[in-house]
């Protein structure tokens, strides 16, 4: 390899170094190896070594390795610092991107080096990488103490989107919002890649008002509702109760995606009108010609077991296990037809159900069933579901209560205070969000 590397440079008489960066980069794709990387690009007569470690350290980080959790260009970055080539601005965009990616948890020395280096918080470009990186790791606070240092001027919509997606993606919706609402104030004009982030934190948290502000924003902007704006639209009229506003979000859209359907029949599903979701799956299918996916026909069943609609239910069920539309029943089909079955009185084939299918019953599908014998007066089958809780989340302190309190309405006192002691001295404190009394939060899990 050297010889010829050598013979190359002589031969080409380029002036231009991207030229023979080209073989290094080259070599570590093949060699999957950090020393003849590190050794070849010491042969190359570089006035300044950052051109090729740059356009190097891009590639390696945008390869894709064997091992999805190799850390390559990382390592590959420290030891050219050992061998004293100092990196420059465009060297940490490419390699906080790589990291970001890997979801790298151990952010803090490469900001500590960045510090020293002076990168940031005055370089946009690399503060935004890291504070990237912190949001990808879940280090949300490192990454608003971070944010909140850049200047004002440097705080782009880049900058602003990723720390709202950012906060969305770790559950903290409302913060998501916060945060957009400060992008307002500062104000940065959103695109659409802000909106549809923060639609889905109004999602989330049924925030119907802010949602309908942003609708009203891209109606005033004169925006086209692509297939991924309105999808986010509609989703958000219908976790918010509006499905009716979704409905003429759907309508309005030139083009529409399997998402788009499932937001529509979810929608529906939640507000209970199973018919209608049917009707839309039946139109989607038959009529526009769209094939449904897994999720479409969770939301059919969900649709089904909110209005009651044991035997349509029941038929799509035995249309997704006959493999009609291209995949098999998963657990969440099968956790849909238990809340169904449970809902409607049916205990026994519910059972039946849990016992035959090829996964094994998760906590909500134990606790569905579990809500379904209680709203109908079942003790016998009420205990087996609760202990199966037990069994599944044997720390859990409100499946023990459950147990409990179904012990005292059975008159089985000695059982029930037996229980109530074993909490006590396990130390367990019940989780006062965790109930089973209906099953209409626990269905929500499966969509």
């Amino acid at each position: 390899m050297r010889p010829q590397l050598l013979k190359t440079n002589k031969t080409t008489n380029n002036p231009n170094p991207l030229i023979s960066s080209s073989f290094i980069i080259t070599s570590v794709l093949s060699l999957h190896s950090l020393s003849p990387a590190i050794r070849l690009f010491s042969l190359l007569p570089f006035p300044s070594p950052l051109l090729p470690f740059n356009s190097l350290l891009r590639s390696v980080s945008h390869f894709r390795f064997s091992n999805p959790n190799s850390l390559f260009p990382l390592f590959f970055f420290l030891q050219l610092l050992r061998n004293g080539i100092s990196p420059n601005r465009h060297t940490f965009p490419p390699l906080l991107s790589f990291l970001s990616h890997r979801r790298y948890p151990f952010p803090a020395p490469l900001h500590s080096f960045l510090l020293k280096s002076s990168f940031i918080p005055s370089d946009p470009h690399v503060s935004s990488s890291l504070l990237y990186l912190y949001a990808s790791s879940n280090h949300l606070p490192s990454a608003l103490h971070l944010f909140d240092e850049i200047p004002r001027i440097n705080k782009n919509l880049f900058l602003w989107t990723s720390l709202i997606a950012s906060h969305n993606n770790a559950g903290l919706h409302a913060q998501a919002l916060l945060v957009f609402e400060r992008m307002q104030y500062s104000g940065i004009r959103p695109n659409r890649v802000t909106m549809i982030c923060s639609l889905a934190a109004c999602s989330a948290l049924g925030a119907l008002d802010m949602g309908v502000w942003i609708h009203g924003f891209v109606k005033r902007s004169k925006w086209e509702v692509d297939v991924v704006l309105g999808t986010a639209l509609i989703d958000m009229y219908g976790k918010c109760g509006r499905i009716d506003e979704g409905v003429c979000v759907f309508e309005s859209m030139k083009e529409r995606n399997v998402y788009t359907w499932n937001a529509v029949i979810g929608g529906l599903a939640r507000a209970k009108s199973g018919e209608k979701a049917v009707e839309w799956f039946f139109r989607m299918v038959e009529v526009e010609g769209v094939d449904p996916d897994e999720v479409t026909l969770v939301e059919v069943l969900r649709a089904c077991s909110y209005s009651g609609l044991v035997e349509i239910g029941r038929k799509m069920f035995e249309s997704i296990c006959d493999g009609r539309y291209g995949f098999r029943a998963g657990i969440k089909h099968y956790g849909c037809m238990v809340d169904l079955l449970g809902r409607a009185g049916l205990l026994d084939e519910a059972m039946e159900l849990i016992e035959m299918m090829p996964f094994e019953p998760t906590v909500v599908i134990w606790g569905s069933f579990l809500g379904g014998c209680r709203a109908h007066g079942n003790m016998r089958l009420s205990e087996i579901a609760a202990k199966r809780l037990i069994e599944k989340e044997p720390e859990n302190a409100a499946h023990y209560v459950v147990l409990s309190n179904l012990y005292r309405e059975m008159g089985r006192w000695r059982d029930a205070e037996e229980l109530r002691r074993l909490i006590k001295e396990r130390g367990m404190r019940k989780d006062a969000g965790f109930s089973f009394t209906g099953a209409d939060d626990a269905l929500e899990t499966f969509g």
